[in-house]
């Protein structure tokens, strides 16, 4: 190790003396730790990777210049940016995303992408610079202890002391990202594990993710409780995407006349269109969904870990007359608490379950699916009234389905304005949306990049509060600088929509405070950053420019002047 750093110190020494003859010499360099984590992630298909370069990974920076040919290096704003792009990149992706920040300030900065993608369940790899391993223990400069930092946010914490522990590390931490349930994991590299050097072997082969097989006991189990079950109702989560189960989901619902619901933010598990899809949970209950899951004799949830929003803070747990948890990792079912627990891939079990299936549901159960089915499209297409403001976000909404290709994805941030969308938008297919189930602001805009990028080709549309949009809006430069043509909307109301929307519910009108947002001209600014961009205060003006925006070449923002009074989609008023 003292070598190593030496190494450091004395090619440090030359560089700083040399002219650029000797730099370009010196530059025909050993085998480093930083070219061998490159080389890990080339050989692990890594195409694309974000970040926000730091002089504490220097050598990882060189190494990817050499590789700019086969992996892009996209570079943000902010770290926060990089890594909610990594997570949209992985969710759409379906495999993880790789996101680059330099130590302290960096990785501090970047650690909302890491809690965001640990509870959306996302595959991340996060590489950190890190002081020189010489200097750690030392408080030294920008110095964190990463594994107590990020431990519980993290699957795990890697941090190789030599150069030839880098490739391993590497590979490891893409192979725990995706194993059971998906997950963050980060990667220290100090920067004299970057620099030394070490030889040039075969990084690790990649290792395929483990299949958690159901047991046949498990699926005759859950079919016989369907069976007994005269109106059963499924909520579909997330690792129905990941695995890429959604025909399976599909097969499973027809074959058994389950009605299906999608966990928060989880739309376009089961296409919309189809009978067997009921909408979506998510932090309350419409009228509807009410009288369903009272109804419902039999919960099972397929793929989603249950989180506090898709239950309502356990509510829909609690009330279950019998829930039946198919997930695979053994915490997230002990935290659920359901009845029947069967610790598994979902797409398996559903196989599994297709396979079992008998020749017709019972035709009361396709009944009542039917009738629950008609609640649902009478919710969606109902207004919840006019709108107080000239911009009525419900009709915002039906514009945008109207207009967008079905083949699009959605990306929305954190906000009240994003329940016009969880109620309105008809999600057709499993990519058709990415959105926070962490509810992060500042979401919207760097997702939108990564969203982009996982799907060159396809429309990729953004929506974001003046609140989210005024944390990471300044990612619209990183679209411009390479040329991602996504449509961003921002949905201005002057404030903390979601905040003041409590506020006014539990103490008063007179209660809203700490929440008022100056807006500035959204549109001059995209403009100024390079994006074409439009100004609309009513309702009639959104559709031509939505259509301008849908034909610029590149990035492209809407400004919605949007009226703090209509809280949400609901119909909830602030009088």
């Amino acid at each position: 190790m003292a070598s190593s750093i030496q190494a450091r110190k004395t090619r440090r020494r030359q560089w700083a003396g040399a002219g650029s003859a000797q730099r370009r010499e010196l530059a025909n360099r050993a085998y480093t730790g930083g070219d061998a984590l490159v080389a890990t992630l080339l050989d692990h298909g890594v195409d694309t990777a974000f970040g926000v370069p730091g002089e504490s990974y220097l050598a990882v920076l060189e190494a990817l210049r050499a590789a700019q040919e086969r992996l892009r290096f996209v570079i943000t704003r902010h770290e926060s940016g990089a890594t909610f792009a990594a997570c949209a990149y992985a969710r759409l992706a379906r495999k993880p995303g790789v996101a680059f920040v330099t130590r302290g300030p960096g990785a501090t900065n970047g650690s909302i992408g890491i809690h965001t993608a640990r509870q959306d369940s996302v595959p991340l790899v996060l590489f950190i610079g890190q002081v020189p391993s010489d200097q750690r223990g030392r408080e030294s400069f920008q110095e964190i202890d990463y594994h107590r930092m990020l431990g519980p946010m993290t699957k795990a914490v890697f941090e190789p002391h030599t150069p030839h522990e880098v490739a391993a590390a590497a590979a490891e931490a893409f192979a725990i990202a995706v194993d059971g349930r998906p997950g963050p994991v980060a990667v220290a590299l100090p920067e004299d594990v970057t620099e030394g050097e070490t030889h040039e072997a075969p990084a690790p082969q990649p290792r395929a993710r483990r299949a958690v097989l159901p047991a046949p006991d498990d699926i005759r189990a859950i079919a016989e409780r369907i069976a007994q079950a005269e109106r059963p109702v499924a909520v579909a989560g997330e690792m129905v995407g990941f695995e890429g189960a959604n025909e399976a989901l599909a097969a499973f619902a027809e074959a058994y006349g389950v009605g299906v619901l999608s966990s928060f933010r989880q739309q376009g598990v089961v296409p919309c269109a189809p009978p067997a899809y009921l909408g979506t949970l998510g932090l309350a209950l419409p009228p509807y969904q009410e009288d369903l899951l009272a109804e419902a004799d039999l919960l099972l949830a397929l793929g989603t870990r249950l989180d506090l929003a898709t239950t309502v803070d356990d509510r829909v747990i609690h009330e279950a007359r019998f829930v039946v948890h198919v997930y695979p990792d053994a915490d997230a079912l002990a935290a659920a608490g359901a009845g029947l627990q069967v610790c598994a891939d979902v797409g398996p079990l559903l196989d599994g379950l297709v396979a079992a299936a008998p020749e017709a549901p019972p035709a009361p159960r396709s009944a009542w699916r039917a009738a629950q089915r008609a609640a649902f499209d009478g919710f969606r297409h109902e207004s919840a009234g006019p709108a107080l403001g000239t911009v009525d976000l419900a009709s915002v909404v039906q514009t945008l389905a109207e207009r967008v290709p079905q083949d699009a994805t959605i990306v929305n941030d954190a906000g009240n304005f994003s329940t016009w969308l969880l109620r309105h938008f008809p999600y057709e297919h499993p990519l058709s949306q990415a959105a926070p189930s962490v509810g992060a602001m500042g979401y919207g805009v760097p997702g939108a990049i990564g969203a982009q990028l996982a799907r060159p080709g396809k429309r990729i549309v953004a929506l974001a509060g003046d609140g989210g949009f005024g944390m990471t809006g300044q990612e619209l430069i990183t679209a411009v600088g390479n040329r991602l043509p996504i449509v961003v909307l921002v949905c201005d109301n002057g404030i903390y929509g979601t905040i003041a929307m409590h506020q006014y519910n539990r103490y008063g009108a007179d209660a809203t405070y700490g929440v008022a947002l100056h807006s500035p001209d959204f549109a001059a600014a995209a403009r100024a950053w390079g994006a074409d961009a439009w100004t609309v205060e009513t309702t009639e003006a959104f559709a031509p420019a939505l259509e301008g925006a849908l034909a610029a070449e590149g990035p492209a923002l809407i400004h919605l002047k949007t009226d703090m009074r209509d809280l949400a989609a609901s119909g909830a008023k602030m009088q």
